[in-house]
Formats: structure tokens, sequence, C-alpha cells
């Protein structure tokens, strides 16, 4: 009789109150979302600079494993293709050597179709001339000046020099004539990347200033300027 009465004193004890309580899933999931949200969960969280980094070295670790399985031989496979790969490089770079600045700047004087004498850049110029072409006949006497003071030895050949770095020079060569070349330079300067139009007058100018510095007298170290005839 008591275990029955045990039985039935449980059951009514259970209906009574104690029914087990069974939360539904949705508000179950925000409740728990709602406490996780909360600061004090997130104090050692990594920012989003250290989650950036994290998601690229996992990015980079992906893409050699793909690397690392499609490789013959797997990992080691893949080490003797990036040997390889940088061994090929190393030759590369030793064969053509270290990669230089080209000696030609932007604003260089001459071209890079080849080195012409003064006498070609002179025959060029009055052909441009003839034909009134006065920018190109400008350029070209600017360029006959410089080649003949090179050809003369009073300006040391050089690439990549500019109209003023050439005029500058060969002032100090030839003082007399420092301001005529300087002015020259200038005028190759504005047509060439200034975009105007050169004129008849500036090319005589040019032309003038060539023919007489063809025949100056260089001022040699040591001799002052009062002594030059």
């Amino acid at each position: 009789m008591s275990g029955v009465g045990g039985i039935t004193t449980a059951r009514r004890d259970t209906a009574a109150g104690d029914i087990p309580v069974d939360t539904p899933r949705l508000p179950a999931r925000e409740a728990a979302e709602s406490e996780l949200s909360k600061p004090m969960y997130h104090e050692n969280d990594p920012n989003f600079l250290q989650r950036a980094l994290n998601q690229f070295w996992d990015w980079v670790a992906g893409v050699f494993d793909a690397a690392a399985g499609a490789a013959p031989g797997g990992p080691a496979g893949l080490a003797v293709l990036v040997v390889i790969v940088i061994g090929l490089a190393a030759a590369f770079w030793w064969r053509l050597g270290t990669p230089q600045r080209s000696s030609r700047s932007a604003d260089a004087l001459f071209d890079s179709d080849g080195t012409r004498s003064a006498a070609q850049h002179r025959a060029a110029a009055e052909t441009h001339a003839a034909a009134l072409r006065w920018t190109e006949a400008v350029q070209e006497r600017m360029r006959a000046i410089v080649r003949s003071l090179e050809e003369r030895a009073l300006l040391d050949p050089r690439p990549g020099r500019t109209a003023d770095e050439a005029a500058a020079a060969a002032g100090r060569t030839l003082p007399e004539h420092t301001t005529r070349l300087c002015a020259a330079a200038r005028s190759f300067d504005d047509v060439t990347y200034g975009g105007r139009t050169a004129d008849q007058p500036t090319y005589l100018s040019l032309r003038t200033l060539d023919l007489e510095l063809d025949e100056a007298k260089p001022l040699l170290p040591g001799t002052s300027r009062g002594a030059t005839g």
C-alpha cells in the first residue's frame, strides 16, 4: 500500500507544480545571444587589424596547402619548386645585372635614335628652316651647338644632358657667350617642352650663335677673362 501511495503522491506533486520547464528554441537562442553580446565576454577578442591579419594568414596557408596538394611530392615537392624559382630569379638578376635608372632623362637634349654629328644636326636644321618648320629647326640647331662643343672637347659627352646643363657647362669655358647660350637653351626648352612655337628670328639667333661659337676661343684654366681674344 505504501508503494502505491508513494507513486500516487509523486504523480500528484508533479501535477501540482513540478512540471519541467520546456523553453522554446527561438527565445532561448535570443537570450543566449543577448548574454554573449555583453562586453565582459569580449574583452580579450582580437581587434579589427588582428582579425584581418588572421584571415590573411589563413588564406596564405590555404594557398600553400592547395599548392602542396597539387605539387608532385606534396609539401616536399612544393619546397623544391620554390627553390627552383628562387634560383631562376637569381640567375636572371646576375645575367641582366641590377636594373639601372635610365641615364637619359625625360628632358634630355638629344634623342635616343643614335649619335649624329654637329654637321648632321646643322643639315637637319637647315632642311627644317627651308620648309618653315621653325620649331624643329631651333631644336636641331641647339643640338648642333652642343654636339659641336663636344666634338671640340669643350664639353664632355654626357648622355641625358639637358639643354640648360649644356649651356651652363659651356658658359664656364666660353664665358663671353654664357648669356646667349642660356637664352638658346631656354628657347629650346620653350618649344620642346613648353608647347610654344618657334619663329624665324629665334632660329636665326641660334644659327648666328652656332657660327660664332665655332670660331670662339675657349677660356683655358688659369687664364683670366681679360686675357682672351
